[in-house]
């Protein structure tokens, strides 16, 4: 798996791809959690933790293996993960986001963009 996700970051569409994969895998694995914290119970709960579980470790596996400076592009995985995030907010809870989200989700991809593409 490490060569081949090597051989994926090698381009800039596949980093873009594996920060996209781990984000998502991220946010829904927090997801997980959420559900079988609020809105699961019996069985339905554990098996939540357990997919949760099972979700987040395949995020750390996916955003670690590629030997990349992770720093560099903390500003592009920060916009992707909010992005991602608010998706499964509306497709998993049906939650819109509100202003205040758009207003400080705006912040976070300009300053994500900043980060990214900013040059000496």
């Amino acid at each position: 798996m490490k060569e081949i996700l090597n051989q994926i970051v090698a381009t800039r569409v596949g980093t873009f791809a594996v920060l996209l994969l781990a984000s998502f895998l991220e946010a829904y694995g927090d997801s997980c959690f959420q559900s079988g914290l609020y809105r699961s119970s019996g069985v339905a709960r554990y098996l939540a933790f357990a997919g949760g579980a099972i979700t987040l470790s395949l995020y750390g596996l996916v955003v670690n293996t590629p030997p990349w400076e992770f720093g560099k592009l903390l500003g592009l995985y920060v916009v992707l993960f909010f992005v991602v995030a608010q998706i499964l907010a509306k497709v998993r809870f049906q939650q819109t986001p509100t202003p205040p989200i758009l207003v400080g989700g705006s912040l976070i991809v300009i300053g994500g963009m900043i980060i990214s593409f900013w040059r000496k």
